[in-house]
């Protein structure tokens, strides 16, 4: 059996993506996942996602992590698959879909994905971090030398020492000026650093307003991968109308042969 893909990038985030709206691809076999998403074996990717049908919106993203396994909310993977659902004309320039953590709006210009996240009314300071959900877990850290910091080494031990087995992303913060900040992030489920990560960046923008290192709603984050914006509105302790926007971009398409 051939399966049809797209390869797809959101500030260098990858996937795999597949029309899965006629159920032809094999969900439970994480063994495929994994060999797909290989860097050596297969495709190459950050993670798989499955465009498929939803009773309750447009359509329905269902996340797998490089490691075979279901994963959470992927905010670049939900920018990458309402690109590729304009493509199969399921949808036009505004949608809604259905993921893993609820329903999610977002918009298309000029080739930049703007997806809204879902509301934060939870951060954890701790001594030298904070912690928030958004969409996934995340541990975001200020550090100096943000380009020098050993990402994999510190970030591996984390997301597996402090967090155990469920994990948590890890981002590596670096301050740049008052509404740009640099980061790094290390993926529990690619368990290495990505070039970018989405639910990462919103984080950090929420994290750095909550310290008070940037007093603007409009935030920049400067990934190795390219540029993200988050902005959001805080209303009674609560983060709401928060949105990440940057580019998504099919690079290719081809067939996996089962």
């Amino acid at each position: 059996m051939e399966i049809p893909f797209y390869k797809y990038q959101g500030t260098g985030n990858d996937f795999v993506v597949i029309d899965n709206r006629k159920l032809i691809f094999p969900k439970e076999n994480s063994h495929l996942i994994q060999k797909i998403c290989s860097r050596k074996f297969g495709v190459g990717a950050d993670g798989l996602l499955l465009l498929e049908k939803s009773d309750i919106a447009d359509f329905r993203m269902v996340y797998f992590n490089a490691d075979g396994n279901l994963g959470s909310m992927c905010g670049n993977g939900g920018r990458c698959i309402v690109h590729f659902a304009h493509y199969l004309n399921i949808i036009k320039k505004q949608t809604n879909f259905e993921a893993f953590d609820g329903i999610h709006q977002a918009s298309l210009a000029d080739g930049m994905v703007s997806l809204k996240m879902n509301d934060v009314n939870k951060v954890d300071f701790e001594a030298d971090h904070l912690f928030l959900n958004t969409g996934s877990p995340h541990h975001v850290q200020l550090v100096k030398k943000l380009n020098n910091y050993e990402v994999e080494k510190k970030g591996s031990f984390l997301r597996n020492q402090l967090y155990g087995k469920k994990g948590s992303n890890i981002n590596f913060v670096e301050q740049i000026d008052d509404t740009l900040f640099g980061v790094r992030t290390y993926e529990r489920g690619v368990e290495a650093e990505t070039l970018s990560c989405g639910t990462g960046a919103t984080a950090v923008a929420i994290a750095m307003f909550e310290l008070k290192k940037t007093l603007s709603n409009d935030i920049q984050l400067k990934t190795n991968g390219g540029m993200l914006s988050v902005t959001f509105e805080k209303n009674n302790l609560i983060y709401q109308n928060i949105y990440l926007k940057g580019p998504a971009i099919l690079i290719f398409k081809g067939h996996w042969e089962c």
